[in-house]
């Protein structure tokens, strides 16, 4: 099984951060070249969106769906179809020192077709921790400025 974690600081209000990475439009925004159907806006447990993206000029889809929400501490959302075998994102945020957040990343995942899909995870695990810091200095980027204001009241 392989694993991606990664923590970020970011200088915004917790409940805004976790606000802003279950938003689809916002990670639609913070995303290279992605685009999503199925739910919009806030995501709550229950909701499936499947995201669409190119990989190495290749079309790749995946279709998650929001397993565990507890606001503004923690949500989870998983895998039911596309490229991994499995692959799971578990999203934490505390509160940390002079009102920043802590958001940390915990992704896990395992490859399709056993043995043979094995093989690929090297390249996998690259190309998924690259998505994660992309998107989580995107995120950081967002909550800090003034921009998350397109996504979220006040």
């Amino acid at each position: 099984m392989g694993r991606i974690v990664r923590e970020t600081r970011i200088a915004a209000p917790r409940e805004r951060v976790f606000d802003l990475a279950r938003h689809v439009e916002a990670h639609v925004a913070t995303m290279p070249e992605e685009r999503a159907e199925g739910a919009t806006g806030l995501l709550k447990p229950g909701d499936r969106v499947t995201f669409h993206q190119r990989q190495f000029g290749v079309p790749f889809s995946l279709t998650a769906e929001v397993s565990e929400m507890n606001p503004p501490e923690r949500f989870a959302d998983e895998q039911v179809s596309g490229v991994f075998g499995s692959l799971v994102h578990v999203h934490t945020f505390e509160d940390g020192d002079d009102g920043e957040t802590v958001m940390c990343d915990d992704v896990r995942f395992t490859m399709a077709l056993g043995p043979l899909g094995r093989l690929g995870e090297p390249v996998a695990r690259r190309r998924l921790r690259a998505l994660v810091d992309y998107h989580a200095s995107a995120l950081k980027r967002l909550a800090e400025g003034d921009e998350w204001r397109r996504f979220l009241d006040g």
